[in-house]
């Protein structure tokens, strides 16, 4: 009996594991976004600007471009991944105050969001 239920909890923690690196690498999602206008650093080292097109997220890597959409509103921000986080549960990423106001979320506090990797928006230039 204990053989098969290790077998289960391995097999579980192997599922989790994918669908978390799958969603690392995924081109676009949607979820909801918190901002936040404090701190000193961030955790890439840069000083943070609470009035700058910046976002935490909890995995992908720091420089990433992204473009946040407001789904309620449909306006978008494009944003550089420089913070870790978002650290309350149920959010994908959390923006910085610059970036809430440019997609008019502020007031609100948390919106569903679609977020979209740059690189997924754009193509390579044809090779000549």
């Amino acid at each position: 009996m204990k053989p098969i239920l290790f077998a289960a909890v391995v097999s579980a923690a192997s599922i989790a594991s994918l669908a978390l690196e799958g969603a690392a690498h995924a081109s676009s999602w949607t979820g909801k976004a918190s901002f936040y206008s404090h701190g000193a650093r961030t955790a890439s080292g840069a000083k943070f600007n609470p009035g700058g097109l910046t976002a935490a997220h909890r995995s992908l890597p720091f420089g990433t471009r992204l473009r946040v959409t407001n789904l309620a509103n449909q306006r978008s921000v494009f944003v550089t991944v420089n913070d870790r986080g978002p650290f309350t549960g149920g959010r994908i990423i959390d923006l910085s105050a610059g970036a809430a106001d440019v997609i008019g979320m502020r007031n609100a506090g948390v919106a569903q969001v679609r977020i979209e990797r740059l690189a997924a928006l754009t193509q390579d230039p044809p090779q000549r």
